[in-house]
């Protein structure tokens, strides 16, 4: 008898891509903004665009809920974690826990918003002699209901210390894997501890969060989870095609893998970039109501009322939409005091 197709269901790729438990969101941004001005905004014109609710995408940029440096100023979670993997471009990052940072080519913040966190995202322009990309992937990951109101918790992982593996085929051809959370068979990078009170610290959820660059032409197997019932996403979503298990996808596209299967992938005639979210389903009820996800109604009643009261411990910086100034650079300001400062790669400059 013939093994099971290695791909469940397939779907076209939006501005938000479907997820599967224990994963509540993930969104892929793509920003081309103009260089900025003296105000680390766009230098151009904002006339058409619905400041403080811009999602439209005019010539290929948004400037979200921000009106006049793009982004998204202060704003609650409770609930759940955000992770914020920057593949180009800066990110000013402020919290209500008194941490701030700058952090972008590569790196990732990982934020436990557990019983309450309000923090910003700000875009800031910092070239103001050359266009500003800003690339990046946020992906809700819910919490069980036992750790939904755990103290939250901020932490970075800096592009330098992310396990990377490189796979080549018999031609010499690579598949470069970076290794956010997970262990990769056949990969001896151990990974980065996640947040303590996260689903993907518990070593059954099987959670893995990993992006893949294949060369022209490059062929890679995707190897089956470990865990029995953990579920797969495999997004294919930079490229022109690429052949998973002989199947070939012309399109961008978000496949549900059968986990359990190891998953033949072969490039086409052009570089192909893809992200696997895989993990254990968490199994519980979702009730979610903008920023809060919890488990029952009564519960997201709860947590407006206690961010009406306490503010989840109130906002620290004088206004709602901080930047960090000019300087290019990155830093994370732990909510101790202490400081993180790296070299900024430097990014390749776009045709205007």
């Amino acid at each position: 008898m013939s093994e099971p197709s290695a791909v469940l269901s397939a779907q076209a790729l939006g501005f938000q891509w479907p997820v599967l438990d224990p994963f509540l969101f993930c969104v892929y941004h793509d920003d081309h903004y103009p260089r900025g001005n003296a105000d680390l905004g766009p230098d151009a014109s904002l006339a058409g665009r619905n400041l403080g609710q811009d999602f439209e995408g005019i010539d290929g940029w948004r400037m979200y809920h921000g009106r006049s440096v793009p982004g998204f100023p202060s704003h609650p979670h409770r609930g759940f974690e955000t992770v914020t993997i920057v593949r180009e471009g800066l990110i000013d990052h402020s919290d209500s826990l008194g941490a701030t940072a700058r952090f972008g080519g590569g790196d990732v913040q990982w934020l436990t918003a557990g019983r309450g966190i309000v923090h910003a995202e700000m875009f800031p322009l910092l070239r103001p002699d050359a266009p500003n990309r800003l690339e990046l992937f946020q992906i809700w990951l819910n919490l069980p209901g036992s750790q939904k109101m755990v103290a939250p918790h901020f932490t970075m992982f800096w592009s330098e210390k992310i396990p990377r593996h490189r796979a080549t085929d018999a031609a010499g051809r690579a598949t470069d894997i970076a290794c956010i959370a997970g262990v990769l068979r056949g990969s001896e990078a151990a990974p980065l501890a996640p947040p303590p009170d996260s689903w993907a610290a518990r070593p059954e959820a099987d959670l893995a969060i990993w992006t893949l660059r294949m060369a022209p032409g490059a062929q890679w197997t995707l190897p089956a989870a470990e865990g029995a019932g953990t579920r797969r996403m495999l997004y294919f979503f930079k490229g022109a095609d690429i052949g998973i298990e002989g199947r070939r996808l012309d399109r961008h596209a978000a496949l549900e893998l059968r986990a359990g299967q190891d998953v033949a992938l072969t490039n086409g005639a052009e570089e192909a970039e893809l992200l696997v979210l895989q993990g254990r389903p968490i199994g519980e009820p979702v009730a979610q109501y903008g920023p809060f996800v919890m488990n029952t109604e009564a519960e997201i009643h709860q947590a407006f009322a206690d961010y009406r009261r306490t503010g989840f411990g109130g906002w620290p910086w004088p206004d709602d939409a901080p930047v960090h100034g000019r300087e290019i650079r990155r830093f994370a300001t732990q909510t101790d005091g202490s400081t993180t400062t790296l070299p900024v790669h430097t990014p390749p400059t776009e045709t205007p």
